[in-house]
C-alpha cells in the first residue's frame, strides 16, 4: 500500500488496548512479561485466534477512525512486546525461567534461558502481519523486538558473551523481518528500550546488531525507545533525557522514535539524529485525561523547533495497551486532528 505523502504522517508505538473480554487487564496492568503469560487470556485455546483476529480488528478500526496514517495490528496477539517472538526460537528454554533484576531496578522478573544455539523455527509474527494487510487500505506497520533487548532479557548459559547472543539473535530477528517486508509490510520497527537501561553496553555492539537484524530490509525502517510504560514507571522516576541517542544515528534505520511527552524531553537532543526521520511522542499516556488538540498541536510545533516537517512523525508515548479504550482512541483522534492543524498552518 501507498506510504502517506504529505507532511507529519501519523502512526502508533505499536500497542493497543486489548479488550476486557479479551485479557485480564488487572493481570496485565502488574507485570511486562520476558516469559509466556498463558493465564493472562480469558478464552479457551480452540476459541483464542478467533477471538484475537476479532480484537484486532476492532484496534485496527480505532485507529483508521482517529485518523492514523501508518496504521498497526494493536500488537493484540502479544502478552507484551517481546515475549512472543524471544520465546518462539530453537535454542530458548522458556519453561524454566531465571530470575533477574528488571529494567526498573526495584523488581525481580522471570526471563527465559539461553541453553542452545538460537534458531528460528519458523514465522512467528507472519499471520499477524497477513491479516493486517487484509483488513487496512492504510500504510501498515509491523514491530518485533530487537536483538539488543531481548538479549537483556534472558538469562545467558550457552554463548561466551552477551554480545554473540545478540548477534545470533539478530539474525533470527533478520529473518523474520524478511518474511514480514515480503507479507506487505510498509514499515518495520524494532524495539530497543533496553540501549538506555544499559547504554555502556549498547555503545560496544547495539549499532552492530541493529544493523544486522535490518540487513536487507528496503521498506522503512524505525528503532524504537522508551523510558519505560507510563502505567509501570511513573514521570517522576524517569530522566529527562537519553543516556543512549546520538549512536542511533549510526543505524541504517531510516527512522528514531523516542517517548517525549511523559519525560517532557529537551528535544534539543534532537540535532544528534540529524540524518533521520523521528518518530515523536506526543501523547501523554500518564496522564488519564484526553490531551486538546491545543496542547497536542502545541507538542508537534515544539518538536518542528528542531525537525524539519518532512521528517516529524507525531505518534504517542508507548505503553498504549495499558489505557482504557476510550481513552486510548480519544487521545489518538486529539493527535491526528493536531498534525492536520499544524499541517495547515505549514503548508
Amino acid at each position: 500500500m501507498p506510504m502517506p505523502t504529505h507532511i507529519l504522517p501519523t502512526t502508533v508505538v505499536g500497542s493497543y488496548p486489548q479488550p476486557e473480554w479479551l485479557v485480564n487487564r488487572a493481570m496485565l496492568s502488574k507485570v511486562v512479561p520476558r516469559t509466556r503469560l498463558h493465564d493472562m487470556w480469558r478464552l479457551p485455546a480452540e476459541h483464542l485466534e478467533e477471538a484475537q483476529d476479532d480484537a484486532t480488528i476492532v484496534a485496527i478500526r480505532d485507529m483508521e477512525r482517529a485518523g492514523i496514517d501508518i496504521v498497526t495490528d494493536g500488537e493484540i496477539r502479544r502478552e507484551s512486546y517481546s515475549n512472543r517472538f524471544a520465546t518462539a526460537l530453537d535454542g530458548i528454554d522458556g519453561d524454566n525461567p531465571a530470575m533477574i533484576v528488571a529494567r526498573t531496578g526495584n523488581t525481580k522478573t522471570p526471563v527465559p534461558r539461553v541453553v542452545g544455539p538460537i534458531k528460528r523455527k519458523g514465522p512467528v509474527e507472519l499471520h499477524d502481519m497477513q491479516f493486517l494487510r487484509e483488513n487496512t487500505e492504510r500504510a501498515a506497520k509491523i514491530t518485533l523486538p530487537g536483538p539488543f533487548t531481548m538479549s537483556q532479557q534472558a538469562k545467558n548459559e550457552f554463548y561466551k558473551d552477551e554480545e554473540e547472543l545478540a548477534m545470533a539473535l539478530a539474525e533470527a530477528v533478520n529473518a523474520e523481518a524478511l518474511d514480514l517486508q515480503k507479507a506487505g509490510a510498509d514499515v518495520i520497527q524494532l524495539d530497543e528500550p533496553w540501549v538506555r537501561n544499559n547504554p555502556e553496553l549498547a555503545k560496544r555492539y547495539a549499532v552492530k546488531a541493529i544493523n544486522r537484524a535490518l540487513q536487507g530490509i528496503t521498506v522503512p525502517t524505525v528503532v524504537h525507545l522508551c523510558f519505560g510504560y507510563a502505567a509501570v514507571v511513573p514521570g517522576s522516576n524517569k530522566p529527562a533525557g537519553y543516556s543512549y541517542l546520538a549512536e542511533l544515528d549510526d543505524t541504517i534505520a531510516d527512522q528514531i522514535s523516542i517517548e517525549a511527552a511523559q519525560p517532557k524531553l529537551d528535544l534539543g537532543v534532537l540535532k544528534d539524529l540529524s540524518s533521520k526521520k523521528i518518530m515523536l511522542g506526543v501523547l501523554d499516556l500518564a496522564d488519564p485525561a484526553i490531551e486538546s488538540v491545543d496542547t497536542v498541536a502545541d507538542r508537534i510545533r515544539n518538536g518542528l523547533k528542531y525537525v524539519s516537517p518532512d521528517r516529524l512523525i507525531p505518534a504517542p508515548d508507548c505503553g498504549m495497551k495499558y489505557m482504557p479504550r476510550a481513552t486510548a482512541f480519544g487521545k489518538l483522534k486529539a493527535m491526528c486532528d493536531a498534525a492536520a492543524k499544524v499541517r495547515r498552518e505549514i503548508s
